[in-house]
């Protein structure tokens, strides 16, 4: 069933309740989602967007209850990733000669996935318009690297709506569809886990971008996003928030992260983060153990952090495999301006510490010279060099 957002404009897309997990396994879905599609009926009805493979049979006679498919003068295609195109292929098997706008990346992609170049492709560019009619235009915008090299957003005039795809969204089922009907702390919270674990490696990129739409002066009334909630009430706060996370964002907050194996590891973790609580009492502080907890929500609190520790013992000269895997994702998410400490336990050899300010450093941070390397389990010395690794990152982060 469609639903409506604004004049001519309407929600064709998937609630997804079911869902718990995107990119494969590597995002945690807590909420529920949404693949949002709509559907435009000017002079020229325009399709902008599908929805996911597994959904796209339902989404096809979804479609075609509520028109006649071949009314369909033209689809846009934002982005060709398979939770915005996968409905295309049923589709076009019914409207095969129906026109594809979208940039030349997203051609690639979409041969690439579903091996179909006599499609209808139009390809665009930034400025590019199409008419619509009833005085109205599709004007497209690129939106390189958001995330994507062949993302773009789409902005309809007169009614001020900005078609953003991948941008400024939120895996988050809202069936009221609207940002003033959603849970606002469900909602702000998973705009940054969003951002935090998907755009945020694209940084300088939001910003610049963020300040080209800016530029261009377009009135902006409505934020229709590809995933959770439209925002219809003052839809700029959603970009302002982008601007400012896309400037190595920090809050006074230190997150721990560790995993252990006899517990020594883990007391040192607690005993790092209560020091830091007695020090600095206006400094958040949350701890993770890495394997029981969800690696997305982890990284949102990193993304938060002004600093972190993580530790790990020693294990066949390594780390955890558990810590290791955590801080491969670590360096994929590019975080800047951000201190870090390390610490750890070992019974044999040792090398832990020195393997994660190895990779620490590799991924960005700047890590402080106190350090625990504790042999066995922790000691009144070792408690102390954690109050160290506390003073350290309090005073070096304010």
């Amino acid at each position: 069933m469609k639903k409506h957002i604004k004049n001519n404009v309407y929600w064709i897309g998937k609630m997804d309740w079911e869902l718990e997990s995107f990119h494969g396994a590597d995002y945690s879905i807590n909420h529920g989602s949404s693949q949002n599609a709509y559907l435009i009926q000017e002079e020229k009805t325009v399709l902008i967007d599908t929805v996911w493979l597994p959904h796209s049979t339902e989404f096809v006679d979804n479609l075609q209850s509520e028109i006649d498919l071949n009314s369909i003068d033209f689809i846009v295609m934002n982005h060709g990733e398979v939770d915005h195109s996968g409905g295309l292929p049923e589709l076009m098997e019914k409207i095969p000669d129906t026109p594809i706008y979208c940039t030349a990346s997203c051609v690639k992609s979409l041969v690439g996935q579903y091996h179909h170049p006599e499609w209808n492709f139009k390809v665009v560019k930034t400025g590019d318009s199409i008419d619509i009619g009833n005085g109205k235009k599709l004007i497209f915008v690129e939106m390189k690297m958001l995330h994507w090299p062949d993302s773009m957003a789409t902005y309809m005039t007169e009614d001020n709506i900005l078609f953003s795809n991948d941008a400024f969204g939120q895996h988050y089922a809202v069936e009221e569809l609207f940002n003033d009907k959603a849970d606002f702390c469900h909602l702000w919270a998973e705009a940054m886990k969003y951002y935090a674990n998907i755009l945020n490696p694209f940084s300088p990129l939001v910003k610049k971008k963020i300040e080209e739409i800016q530029s261009l002066n377009l009135p902006i009334d409505i934020i229709a996003t590809s995933h959770g909630a439209i925002w219809s009430d003052n839809p700029m706060q959603i970009v302002e928030k982008y601007y400012e996370w896309s400037q190595n964002y920090k809050e006074n907050q230190i997150t721990i992260a560790y995993d252990t194996m006899w517990d020594g590891t883990k007391k040192l973790a607690h005993k790092i983060g209560r020091e830091i609580s007695r020090i600095s009492p206006d400094t958040k502080v949350k701890i993770f153990n890495i394997a029981n907890h969800d690696k997305n929500d982890i990284m949102t609190e990193v993304f938060k952090s002004k600093a972190i520790a993580v530790g790990s013992p020693t294990v066949n000269q390594g780390i955890l495999s558990s810590v290791a895997g955590w801080l491969d994702f670590l360096k994929e998410l590019r975080f800047k301006e951000k201190r870090a400490a390390v610490f750890g336990c070992y019974g044999w050899s040792g090398e832990s510490t020195k393997l994660l300010r190895e990779r620490l450093e590799s991924a960005g941070f700047d890590v402080i010279e106190p350090e625990v390397k504790c042999n066995w389990n922790p000691d009144e010395d070792d408690f102390n060099k954690a109050t160290e690794i506390a003073k350290a990152l309090c005073q070096d982060t304010n």
